[in-house]
C-alpha cells in the first residue's frame, strides 16, 4: 500500500503539474546571446531525473531535488548545479559552475518544448562535409580548427576539432542562410552563429561560451583540413627519460610512479581535471579498458591539476568522476592549481610544459616514457574517435609484447 501511494503521489506532482516531458533550457547571457539546450524530465523509480539531450548524447542527471516549488539539479561529473523555481509551468532560476575564481552564476529559465532553435524558412545550402576554421579572439589572437557537420534537411549536428580539445556534440538547425549550434555538458555552455554564403565558405561567425566569453569565426570548405596539433605537444626534457613523482590519492595514501604496483607494468599517466569535459571522455575510455586489461600487466594513474588549491573540494568533484566511471585505477591530487604557470615544474618537471588536457603518457615496463600523447580526440568526433582507440590499444599492446 505504501509503494502505490507513493507512485501515486510522483504521478500527481509530475503528471498533474505538467513537469513531465520535454523542455527547452536557457542560460541568459547579459549580452542577448542566449545559449539554449534540450532536456527530457521524466520518473525512474519514483524519482524525477533529467535527460540532457545532445545531438546523439543523452546525460542521465538522477540528482534532481523538489521541495515545494524549489528545484536543485546537480549535474552528475562536474561542480555545476541548477538552482531554481519551478512555478507556472516554467523554471527560472540559475545555473552555477564552479571555477577557478570561485562560482559562476547565470540566470536559468525553461520552458517546456523540444525546439532548440526556430526554423524561419528552407536550408539555403547543404553544408555537410569537413571545413578548415579560424576563431579570432578579442585582442585578435587567432586560432585554426576543423569543423565536421551533418546536415540533414534544416538539421544540423557536428563538432570543431582543436589542438587543445574537441568541442564535443554540438546539435543545431540550418534557417534560411543561416547556422546555429549550440551544446550544454554542465561544463561547457557553447552556442556558435555564423550566415552560410555559399556550400564553400561560412562568414560572420560568433562563438559564445558561458556568461560572457566570445569569439568571431569563419570557416571554408576543405575535405583535407586537419588539426596542428603539433601546437599542443609535449616532450621529455634532455637527457630525461623517466618520470618521478608522489602524490596523495583521494583517501589521502601517498602514490608514487615508482611503488611496486607500477614495476614491470605498462602504465599510462592520465593529466587531467574534474572540470574538464574531454577529460571526461577520455576517463569513460580508460576506465573501461583497465577494468578488462590490468591483469594483463597494465595500469593507469591520474593526476589531477583542479581549479584551486582547496583539497577537500578537489576531493569532492574527484570522487563524483570516480563514482560516475567506476574508477579502479589510482586518482592522485597534484595539489597545484590549473592556472598555476609552473604547474609543470611543479609537478612534472621532467617534461616541457603541459599544454592541454587529457594528456597521456605512455611508460614501458622499465619505467621509461614512450609516447606523450596530446591529440585526443572524444566520442563526439566519430571516426576520430575511433582511430584514437586504436592508436591507444596498438600502443599499449606492443609495449606488453616487449620483454
Amino acid at each position: 500500500m505504501r509503494i502505490f501511494f507513493s507512485f501515486l503521489l510522483v504521478l500527481i506532482l509530475c503528471e498533474a503539474n505538467g513537469q513531465q516531458g520535454s523542455w527547452r533550457g536557457q542560460l541568459r547571457r547579459s549580452d542577448g546571446r542566449n545559449i539554449v539546450f534540450n532536456f527530457e524530465w521524466t520518473t525512474e523509480q519514483l524519482k524525477p531525473v533529467w535527460y540532457i539531450n545532445n545531438s546523439r548524447e543523452k546525460i542521465r542527471v538522477p540528482d534532481v531535488t523538489i521541495k515545494n516549488d524549489s528545484l536543485i539539479v546537480q549535474m552528475p561529473v562536474f561542480e555545476s548545479t541548477f538552482r531554481a523555481v519551478y512555478r507556472n509551468n516554467k523554471i527560472e532560476g540559475v545555473w552555477q559552475k564552479g571555477s577557478s575564481s570561485g562560482i559562476v552564476s547565470i540566470p536559468f529559465t525553461a520552458t517546456p518544448g523540444n525546439e532548440r532553435f526556430s526554423v524561419k524558412g528552407p536550408a539555403s545550402q547543404n553544408i555537410t562535409g569537413k571545413w578548415s576554421a579560424v576563431f579570432v579572439n578579442e585582442k585578435g589572437i587567432a586560432d585554426t580548427a576543423v569543423a565536421e557537420v551533418v546536415q540533414q534537411g534544416n538539421q544540423l549536428t557536428g563538432t570543431f576539432l582543436t589542438a587543445s580539445s574537441d568541442y564535443r556534440y554540438l546539435d543545431g538547425v540550418v534557417s534560411n542562410d543561416s547556422l546555429f549550434l549550440s551544446t550544454f555538458d554542465g561544463a561547457h555552455a557553447f552556442l556558435f552563429t555564423a550566415k552560410i554564403d555559399n556550400d564553400k565558405k561560412i562568414s560572420g561567425g560568433r562563438y559564445y561560451s558561458g556568461a560572457t566569453y566570445k569569439e568571431n569565426w569563419s570557416a571554408y570548405k576543405n575535405p583535407k583540413a586537419t588539426v596542428p596539433y603539433g601546437e599542443t605537444s609535449m616532450r621529455l626534457k634532455p637527457g630525461q627519460d623517466h618520470l618521478n613523482f608522489k602524490f596523495n590519492d583521494l583517501e589521502g595514501v601517498l602514490v608514487s610512479i615508482n611503488d611496486d604496483r607500477f614495476k614491470n607494468k605498462v602504465v599510462v599517466v592520465q593529466l587531467m581535471g574534474s572540470w574538464c569535459p574531454n577529460c571526461m571522455d577520455e576517463t569513460v575510455f580508460l576506465s573501461d579498458y583497465y577494468n578488462k586489461n590490468k591483469q594483463r600487466g597494465f595500469e593507469v594513474v591520474s593526476l589531477a591539476y583542479e581549479y584551486s588549491t582547496d583539497i577537500e573540494r578537489s576531493k569532492k568533484s574527484l570522487k563524483k568522476f570516480q563514482t560516475a566511471f567506476n574508477i579502479k585505477y589510482p586518482m592522485l591530487i597534484t595539489g597545484v592549481a590549473l592556472g598555476d604557470s609552473l604547474r609543470t615544474e611543479k609537478t612534472l618537471p621532467q617534461l616541457t610544459p603541459i599544454m592541454v588536457f587529457p594528456t597521456s603518457i605512455f611508460i614501458d615496463k622499465k619505467g621509461k616514457v614512450r609516447k606523450l600523447d596530446t591529440s585526443f580526440n572524444g566520442p563526439g568526433t566519430g571516426e576520430h574517435y575511433e582511430e584514437y582507440k586504436r592508436e591507444f590499444e596498438a600502443t599499449v599492446d606492443a609495449l606488453l609484447r616487449e620483454s
